[in-house]
């Protein structure tokens, strides 16, 4: 039985609400609008990402370990009971999933082990894993090292060596900037990015997110660099117990020390607590992390509060373009507000084990399948694509087939006196 948590008060958000995203100004946490122009390189990143990203481990078997979180979240298809025909008709996610705050409970998912890049939802588990270690006033100067290793083209707060921030300050860039510059920062302070790493990936198999490969803390792309929508959800349901984590990704606008004396403004990139873009804020919204990069696609999971409910909703890699992340959220998000009440779980958020979870096991990935490990026992995509479900083996399939066919023609040609070059 899962332990309920304790209820989730609205935070505060600053109050200064100064036009968000405009004309000029890059969210470089999620994708340009539609109609918004597109870099070659980001079209050419998306291309050549395509065949990676669609990647799906084989589906759940009799016989195999149970899935974390329940059998039903290791299924193919949408996970859903008692409600289905309410669910949003147009759903473009790779993967997604509903829960419920306090309980703990799944109403809803799709794909819910799926393994994806994460973008900066990664940074959930950063935060998750550092924001309790240091005190909010404690301020460091910054130096070139600990900038030195930032990847190019990463999103950026603004961070400049020399100055000096508080710790405060830092965060407030990671959680409304997405600012890797700050994540590395931190990261430094916290003993290098090697050390922080590997207490991400060991808090992540505290929190039994089984399904995510950490190697690096800012969720930048790198070869390898996995989580899945129901681990995201864990990140975020822990990351909440945390009040600086709710202040952080609740803040909608914050000034920014740019040296001396002088300040400029840095705004969420998070547009359903925002309202930037058209979109209009969310009614309930409090938080929690977006994420983009052209190789992950757009990323986010959000929390929102309404009669004393408090619903988590992951969505991975919809469609690209436009408010399209944030759309598939909020349906989500109104689908389980107006449901909550009659929708049976299909699966449950465990617990931590430091906090006393049971133990739960993946299932394994099966001898020649070329999962990713720990994907085994996620779920394959809709059958109208193939992906990566039995991605190696269906190769080696197809290879071997074509080798036998090959074989057998030239036999067949030897045979006729007829070579072929």
């Amino acid at each position: 039985m899962t332990r309920p948590l304790p209820p989730l008060c609205h935070p505060v958000a600053c109050c200064h609400r100064l036009p968000l995203y405009g004309p000029g100004v890059r969210d470089s946490a999620s994708f340009p609008p539609r109609g918004a122009r597109v870099s070659r390189r980001a079209v050419l990143g998306l291309a050549a990402a395509a065949p990676l990203t669609v990647a799906a481990p084989v589906r759940a078997s009799p016989g195999r370990s149970a899935t974390v979180g329940g059998a039903r979240l290791g299924g193919s298809g949408v996970q859903v009971q008692g409600a289905a025909a309410g669910l949003p008709r147009r759903l473009t996610a790779r993967s997604w999933l509903v829960a419920d705050h306090a309980s703990g409970e799944v109403l809803a998912a799709y794909n819910a082990h799926r393994r994806l890049p994460p973008a900066s939802t990664l940074k959930m588990l950063f935060a998750d894993t550092v924001v309790g270690k240091f005190e909010r006033s404690l301020t460091h100067r910054v130096t070139d090292a600990e900038l030195a290793d930032v990847p190019a083209g990463s999103s950026l707060v603004g961070i400049k060596p020399g100055i000096t921030y508080t710790v405060e300050q830092l965060w407030l860039g990671v959680f409304l900037r997405s600012g890797n510059d700050a994540v590395h920062v931190l990261s430094h302070l916290n003993g290098g990015l090697e050390k922080t790493v590997a207490e991400m990936q060991a808090r992540a198999e505290d929190l039994q997110a089984l399904d995510t490969h950490v190697v690096s803390p800012d969720g930048f792309d790198h070869k390898g660099q996995l989580s899945s929508a129901y681990d995201l959800t864990l990140f975020a349901r822990h990351g909440l117990k945390n009040a600086d984590f709710r202040g952080y990704c609740a803040t909608r606008t914050a000034d920014f020390p740019a040296g001396g004396r002088k300040t400029f403004q840095i705004q969420n990139t998070d547009r359903l607590l925002t309202g930037a873009w058209g979109l209009g804020t969310y009614q309930g919204i409090i938080g929690v992390k977006n994420g983009y990069t052209s190789h992950a696609g757009n990323t986010f999971t959000g929390a929102a509060t309404r009669g004393g409910r408090t619903l988590l909703v992951t969505v991975m890699h919809p469609e690209p373009g436009g408010n399209g992340v944030y759309e598939e959220t909020a349906a989500l998000l109104d689908w389980g507000f107006a449901h909550a009440g009659t929708a049976r779980a299909v699966g449950v958020l465990v617990e931590p084990l430091s906090e006393g979870g049971a133990k739960a096991t993946p299932a394994p990935a099966r001898a020649g399948r070329g999962e990713a490990p720990g994907a085994g026992d996620a779920t394959a995509r809709d059958s109208s694509s193939w992906g990566l479900a039995g991605g190696a083996s269906g190769v080696l399939a197809l290879l071997a087939g074509g080798a036998y066919a090959l074989r057998g023609r030239r036999r067949r040609e030897a045979a006729e006196g007829r070579h072929r070059r």
